[in-house]
């Protein structure tokens, strides 16, 4: 099966990127979310939404910091809850439901649990993060943006 070569979506429409890259920086540089919960929570969410090239980019920033062990385990990280601390199990929670929107409706159990373990304006920033990540997937999948990984 060859695959048709797809449009390079930021070079397309910079105006569009610069819009989406910004909302980025502002995730990344202007809020109290911790570089690691963020790239756990956008490499979560890009595993949900199958996106070969943010997995493989935020698998990349995440072994910075992470051990290899705990970033393989982050697909099934509800069987694993020793080795992720509280906020991020809840992070990851919230990732999840807010990901899977459409069938979870965000539901009032679900966000008790995420405001529980955050203040107002993180679980905000979070949020944020997630629907982020989401948009970034919406581009990567569908334009076939490339990975690092070799043969």
């Amino acid at each position: 099966m060859t695959t048709a070569t797809r449009l390079t979506w930021h070079t397309v429409a910079p105006e569009g990127a610069k819009a989406l890259y910004g909302v980025h920086h502002y995730i990344t540089a202007g809020t109290n979310l911790p570089a690691e919960l963020i790239h756990l929570v956008f490499l979560r969410v890009s595993q949900i939404n199958g996106c070969a090239h943010c997995i493989d980019l935020h698998t990349r920033d995440l072994l910075k910091t992470m051990p290899l062990d705990k970033v393989a385990l982050v697909p099934v990280w509800e069987e694993v809850p020793h080795l992720f601390p509280a906020t991020y199990r809840a992070a990851l929670a919230w990732a999840e439901e807010v990901t899977r929107v459409s069938e979870t409706h965000a539901s009032d159990e679900a966000y008790g649990a995420a405001s529980a373990a955050f203040e107002p304006k993180d679980l905000v920033d979070l949020t944020i993060a997630i629907a982020a990540m989401n948009a970034f997937n919406r581009l990567g999948a569908p334009f076939r943006l490339p990975v690092k990984a070799q043969p």
